[in-house]
């Protein structure tokens, strides 16, 4: 077993260290699963999805339907927020 370590950043952030991203398979933009066990232990895990049909439910459910444009107007504002929330 081999020990790697890393530094949690004020922010919570952690650097993957290219060992482990390389052992995963995992570049940049791709999603981890920590795992917590009943035991305690944490485990690193890569979602795979297997087909699309896969991915259903992941992103949750509306409580009712909306218009493209009204998803489009709602991830736009998202987007604005996520994009100046660092930078008042």
């Amino acid at each position: 077993m081999r020990e790697i370590v890393s530094t949690i950043t004020s922010k919570g952030q952690v650097t993957i260290p290219a060992e482990v991203r390389r052992h995963l398979g995992v570049r940049k933009s791709d999603k981890l699963s920590f795992v917590i066990e009943p035991d305690g232990v944490v485990r690193l895990r890569v979602p795979r999805y297997t087909d699309i049909a896969s991915l259903r439910g992941a992103a949750g459910s509306l409580k009712e339907p909306t218009t493209w444009d009204k998803s489009r107007e709602i991830a736009r504002e998202d987007h604005l927020r996520d994009k100046y929330q660092d930078n008042p």
